[in-house]
């Protein structure tokens, strides 16, 4: 089998014994590893006995390092690119390199483990057989507007992460924008000693952490639009649906069937609208 240039380990998200066997066999047997933050991950690997030459690799020396780190696999050396915790190129620079590695040809393969977002989703008891993961909200205000506004309407679970010092802001942007009954999981700690998972609706989350001050990263989980969240069309949106529905060539018929489970009304409904067009 050809040789793998760059491979992906996923670390711990918090309790050590969750590193892979496997995982610890590829970082032992790499020429050397490329980390988020080279101190911690030095620690962690130190405790499992694994001393390798070690690269920064994070978003703020992306470019430069990863210049670097390229020549070095295609001068034929290996690498395993690790992040604090979790796996890399998820939501992370590592995306970066991937990219560029498949780019120049070069294999990448990755160790499969620990991942905070996965994790909190299957925790939190809301629908996971589709579902969206959009990682740290926008610092930029109309970028974040801009965000929230394409997920008014969003019928898949959503699942952020979230800084503590962010967090009341956050879930007081989720109720105006999701209102105040939408289901929320609030996760943190995973597989640590304070590990939680909050199960509630927005507005019980703005009042609990209006007077708890939140501790350690979370993963937000949020449920998706349901067909009850949406706002009833007019008949204009409805005679405009129907338009494009009768140039795609469905009959009237059809296309009262389909506007109607659209926006959750009966056939008939939708048939009476558009029957004398």
């Amino acid at each position: 089998m050809e040789k793998v240039s760059l491979w992906l380990v996923a670390t711990p998200i918090g309790n050590r014994g969750d590193f892979a066997p496997r995982a610890l066999e590829v970082l032992n047997d790499v020429d050397f590893i490329a980390a988020e933050d080279t101190r911690n991950s030095g620690m962690l690997l130190s405790s499992f006995g694994i001393k390798k030459p070690m690269i920064s690799y994070f978003d703020h020396n992306r470019k430069a390092h990863g210049e670097k780190i390229l020549a070095r696999l295609k001068a034929g050396e290996s690498c395993a690119l690790i992040t604090d915790a979790g796996m890399p190129a998820v939501s992370d620079p590592g995306e970066d390199l991937v990219s560029d590695c498949i780019e120049l040809g070069l294999r990448v393969s990755a160790v499969p483990g620990p991942c905070a977002f996965v994790t909190a989703l299957a925790m939190s008891g809301l629908p996971s057989r589709r579902f969206t993961f959009e990682g740290f909200l926008p610092t930029v205000k109309k970028e974040k507007t801009a965000l929230f506004e394409t997920l008014k309407t969003e019928p898949r679970t959503m699942i952020f992460y979230e800084a503590p010092h962010r967090l009341k802001d956050t879930l007081s942007e989720f109720e105006a924008v999701f209102g105040s009954d939408r289901r929320i999981a609030c996760v943190r700690e995973i597989t640590k000693i304070y590990e939680e998972c909050i199960r509630s609706t927005l507005s019980q989350a703005v009042a609990r952490y209006q007077n708890t001050d939140p501790r350690g990263e979370f993963v937000l989980v949020v449920e998706g639009c349901t067909a009850e969240d949406l706002p009833a069309p007019d008949e204009d949106q409805i005679l405009a649906l129907w338009r494009e529905k009768a140039a795609e060539g469905l009959g009237k018929s059809a296309a009262a069937k389909a506007i109607a489970k659209e926006y959750s009304l009966s056939k008939q409904e939708v048939y009476d609208l558009i029957k004398e067009l």
